[in-house]
């Protein structure tokens, strides 16, 4: 009896121990693995109220859902793994910051409803129908047409800035024709004396005007001669040295003008010759000696005022002359079609 009890129990044990082996062998439920995670996943706090899907295939999990922060996706991958049976976790969860509160546009401004106009006391109204009382009330009640926005005023746009200076090359050979404003006299002006002037027309580049007429111009005088008492003839020399336009002041190399008056030598010994003449006759009629010494004096003073008023004509440029020069050498010039006196008529050229 006691061995047969023995054996019992030894087959008991052996069961226990096979369902035991069995059971710890036995592959995960992956409906409970998803139950078991979206359990801990809602417990979480942070993770409440997301929509997160958790699907299990033979113990390999996958998330998938949308959370706010790194920190959220990483608390439902510890879940998931520390869920037993659990081979691999898949976190497809996306990251998306919480959405703004949308802005709520200002309430309009109230309607100021105007103030009935005070009525007077009259006699007591008569009976109104039910109808019109309903029309009236509606009429009340309707707020007033909202008016409509009044157009918005945009600015023009600015004018497009101007375009850059063009630089253009005035050639060599160009003629210069200018209009003296300081007055050239060979009895009073020196060598070096400056002299101003204005530019009497334009000069032009392919028919567009680059320097306007009126234009200031200064030069020099080269050489200036005046006649001598006896002999000798004047002369003057020219030359000019820049011109001024839109503000900038150009260097020009032109030729020289000269003007020189007839010469006065031989002119001068004839007038001279009868003086003397007459002055040896009076020094005869005065008897030789001292008298003839006296005609001669006389005769040669008679020439010399002779002289003084026939001695040659002196060279004289009055302001507004016109002179021509030609430039030597080309010169660069930023384009300018206006000026002060741009509009006034241009004198004929008279090279004095």
């Amino acid at each position: 009896m006691k061995a047969r009890s023995s054996v019992l129990v030894r087959v008991v044990g052996m069961l226990a121990i096979s369902m035991m082996v069995v059971g710890c062998s036995k592959a995960p439920n992956d409906n409970q693995i998803v139950s078991d995670i979206q359990t801990k996943i809602s417990g979480d706090s942070g993770l409440q109220g997301k929509q997160l899907a958790v699907q299990s295939t033979n113990g390999s999990v996958t998330l998938s859902g949308v959370v706010d922060s790194d920190s959220q996706r990483d608390a439902a991958a510890r879940y998931a793994s520390s869920e037993p049976g659990v081979k691999q976790v898949v976190n497809n969860l996306q990251i998306t910051p919480p959405q703004q509160a949308a802005e709520v546009p200002p309430p309009p401004p109230p309607v100021q409803e105007s103030k009935p106009a005070k009525r007077h006391k009259t006699r007591k109204p008569e009976k109104v129908s039910d109808e019109a009382v309903t029309s009236s009330q509606v009429a009340q009640n309707t707020p007033p047409p909202t008016p409509a926005p009044a157009p918005v005023q945009t600015t023009p746009p600015p004018p497009p800035p101007p375009p850059p200076p063009q630089k253009v090359t005035i050639p060599q050979g160009t003629v210069l024709s200018v209009r003296l404003i300081d007055p050239i006299d060979s009895e009073k002006n020196q060598t070096g004396d400056s002299f101003h002037a204005t530019l009497n027309q334009p000069l032009t580049i392919n028919g567009d005007v680059v320097v306007p007429s009126g234009s200031d111009v200064q030069g020099h005088l080269v050489d200036v001669k005046s006649a001598g008492k006896f002999a000798g003839s004047s002369q003057v020399v020219m030359q000019l040295d820049s011109i001024k336009s839109g503000g900038s002041t150009y260097n020009v190399q032109t030729d020289q003008y000269k003007k020189q008056g007839s010469s006065r030598g031989k002119n001068t010994a004839v007038k001279t010759g009868v003086g003397a003449g007459v002055g040896a006759v009076l020094g005869g009629l005065l008897g030789g000696g001292k008298g003839a010494a006296i005609g001669a004096a006389a005769g040669g003073g008679l020439g010399a005022g002779s002289q003084a008023v026939t001695k040659s004509q002196q060279i004289k440029l009055p302001s507004e002359t016109v002179l021509s020069f030609t430039l030597q050498a080309p010169v660069t010039v930023v384009a300018n079609n206006k000026g002060p006196n741009s509009g006034r008529q241009p004198l004929d050229s008279s090279n004095q």
